[in-house]
């Protein structure tokens, strides 16, 4: 798994990282994005564009953050691969993990 999407990104979903990705595989789960690590290709476009700096190299996942890796590759293991963000649409659901974070502030 290349790249991660971590906190930053629950209850914000800015989405410049999905126009920027070339191979389309960011996808939106319920509260936050998901990078799929068996269609991301390691180009890392997605992580200078986004907004909130939630975006990183998976071995620059701070360490507080360091769940997120596991959280989406069993996320992904759960619900599949689709070949593509934007024909599948919004997946509609989070990792545990994630679905049980209290809202995050909007400041």
């Amino acid at each position: 798994m290349p790249y991660v999407v971590a906190q930053p990104c629950v209850d914000v979903k800015d989405k410049a990282c999905v126009d920027e990705c070339p191979v389309d595989c960011i996808y939106e789960g319920d509260r936050s994005l998901y990078i799929n690590p068996n269609e991301c290709v390691d180009c890392g476009a997605c992580e200078p564009v986004c907004p909130t700096e939630a975006i990183f190299y998976e071995d620059d996942l701070p360490d507080e953050w360091a769940w997120y890796k596991d959280a989406a590759a069993n996320f992904f293991a759960e619900v599949g691969d689709f070949g593509g963000a934007s024909a599948h649409g919004p997946i509609g659901k989070d990792p545990e993990q994630v679905a049980a974070l209290p809202p995050q502030n909007q400041d």
